[in-house]
């Protein structure tokens, strides 16, 4: 299979994903229609979805045990980059991130953009009013840790370029990643782009495997952490 090959380089979509078996089939589907290369990284499930991803015609790459959505996504950029790929989309297994969606993503870096967020913002009122005011807390208290506004800190419907990671590093291991790497890419000066993107279902509590008390701390300690340390220091 040869990747996608567009006006910014290659091209590949990787999808952390866990415990989603009966999901994350169709997501792989609807991202191999819009790239040719599509990386699942297991992340320790336990009810075959390494297998369904396979099945749908994705390559899979497994940990042993579940560690983390940042960890996940730091085996496929390790991955896709390592085999020369310059910028990869992260989709979420659950099926709230539309493959159909990808184009808006991959025009935004065509442009110049160095990170490519989807956002929801103007889905925000269709969410269940604790994600809705969650997602606007936690992306004013992002936007002043980063210095500019953004426009939706919490979406894992995202672009990375190589050039981007290389610079900022992915280290953390849960989903408090996603948060501080934007925090360090806005403190490096890197274009963010935003497009509005669609989703498959607005609100994602039902799918969702994060913890609010635990992950919400964590996620506090890794923005603080991206915010006062130099960035030379971070490594993916």
């Amino acid at each position: 299979m040869v990747a996608w090959q567009g006006g910014g380089g290659r091209v590949a979509a990787a999808i952390p994903a866990y415990q989603a078996a009966p999901s994350v089939g169709a997501v792989v589907a609807a991202a191999l229609a819009v790239l040719p290369d599509v990386l699942v990284v297991d992340d320790g499930s336990t009810d075959g979805t390494g297998a369904a991803a396979e099945a749908a015609g994705a390559r899979v790459v497994r940990h042993a045990e579940n560690r983390g959505k940042g960890s996940a996504l730091a085996t496929a950029f390790e991955d896709l980059f390592g085999r020369g790929f310059e910028a990869v989309v992260t989709l979420d297994a659950d099926g709230q991130h539309l493959g159909g969606e990808i184009p808006k993503l991959l025009a935004a870096w065509h442009e110049g953009a160095d990170l490519v967020v989807g956002s929801r913002a103007r889905l925000f009122p269709q969410m269940h009013v604790v994600r809705h005011c969650s997602n606007r807390l936690s992306t004013r208290l992002l936007s002043l840790a980063a210095g500019r506004r953004l426009a939706d800190a919490q979406c894992g419907f995202r672009l990375y370029t190589r050039a981007l990671l290389d610079r900022t590093g992915f280290p953390e291991s849960g989903f408090e990643a996603e948060s501080a790497v934007l925090v360090r890419a806005a403190r490096a000066g890197a274009r963010i782009d935003w497009p509005d993107i669609e989703l498959g279902f607005a609100d994602g509590r039902l799918t969702s495997h994060y913890r609010p008390l635990a992950d919400s701390v964590r996620i506090v300690v890794a923005v603080v952490a991206a915010r006062l340390a130099p960035l030379d220091r971070h490594s993916t």
